[in-house]
C-alpha cells in the first residue's frame, strides 16, 4: 500500500511506487481524498494520471479512500504493509507516530523508503507553486503531468 494525496503526482511519487513494486508482488496506490482540502486535481483526475503513469507496471492498482483509517483500507485490500517515501527528517518525524499507531491498530508494518536524492527537496506543494507562475517543472514531473498543470493554470505570461 502506497498512500498519499498525489496532487500533483511527481516523479518522486512514481519512483517510490516503482521501487515498492520491486519489493512486493502487488502494490495498491491509495489516493487520499481529504474533505478538508480542495485539491488542484479531482480524485478521479489524480487516479487517471497515476494509472497512466504506472500503466507499464503489472501488479499495481490505484484506488481512492476517504473518511476511514488507512489500516481499514489495508484490511479491505489485503495489504500487509504500508510503503512511505521519506524526503528527510521532517517527513520521518511526521510519519513515525502514524507507523506506530498503524501497527498498534492492525498489525500493519510501515516500510520507509528514502527518496532518490534528485527528488528529496520536491513536494507537490512546491511543484504547484512553481507551475502556477510558469516556472520549469519538467525535471520533477512527467510530460503528462506538466501538461495537466499548464492546462490548469494557463500560461502566466
Amino acid at each position: 500500500m502506497c498512500p498519499g494525496s498525489f496532487d500533483p503526482v511527481t516523479l518522486g511519487h512514481l519512483d517510490v511506487v516503482r521501487r515498492a513494486r520491486r519489493l512486493y508482488d502487488e502494490v495498491v496506490v491509495a489516493v487520499l481524498v481529504n474533505p478538508n482540502k480542495t485539491g488542484l486535481f479531482t480524485p478521479q483526475e489524480r487516479v487517471e494520471l497515476l494509472e497512466s503513469e504506472l500503466a507499464d507496471l503489472d501488479g499495481v492498482s490505484v484506488l481512492t479512500f476517504e473518511a476511514q483509517l488507512l489500516v481499514d483500507v489495508c484490511r479491505s485490500t489485503g495489504a500487509g504493509a504500508i510503503v512511505k517515501g521519506l524526503r528527510g527528517e521532517t517527513d520521518y518525524s511526521y510519519e513515525l507516530p502514524m507507523a506506530v499507531m498503524n501497527r498498534h491498530l492492525a498489525d500493519v508494518e510501515t516500510l520507509f523508503l528514502p527518496s532518490d536524492p534528485q527528488y528529496a527537496q520536491v513536494s507537490s506543494s512546491l511543484i504547484k507553486e512553481v507551475a502556477r507562475f510558469g516556472g520549469d517543472i519538467s525535471p520533477f514531473v512527467s510530460p503528462a503531468v506538466a501538461a495537466a498543470l499548464r492546462a490548469r493554470f494557463g500560461d502566466p505570461h
